[in-house]
């Protein structure tokens, strides 16, 4: 009679794959750029609704900044120089910024 050796099964080490950390997008307020300019860019680069939109604008108006979303780190950059760059393109100071989620 034979014996077979005793075969472990191999088992995969799945390495603990991190979820990318989150960025916000903040809009800072300033003095110089419409309200109305305002609300036309959140719509169009972070795809608002008039209500939100303005929403948002108004808390950054009264609080002097305002998170607007989180996204992966690339997207939030893009979103935020895209939206920086309508307000520069008409000649206004409208401005945001990312931050690493805590």
């Amino acid at each position: 009679m034979t014996t077979k050796p005793l075969v472990k099964p191999r088992t995969k080490v799945q390495p603990k794959t991190q979820r990318p950390p989150l960025y916000k997008v903040i809009l800072l307020n300033d003095d110089f750029t419409p309200r109305e300019f305002v609300v036309q860019v959140l719509k169009a680069v972070f795809r608002m609704n008039e209500d939100e939109a303005y929403r948002v604008m108004m808390t950054a108006h009264r609080r002097g900044a305002c998170v607007i979303a989180v996204y992966a780190r690339d997207v939030a950059e893009t979103k935020a120089k895209e939206a920086t760059e309508l307000g520069k393109s008409q000649g206004y100071p409208l401005y945001f910024t990312t931050e690493k989620e805590e």
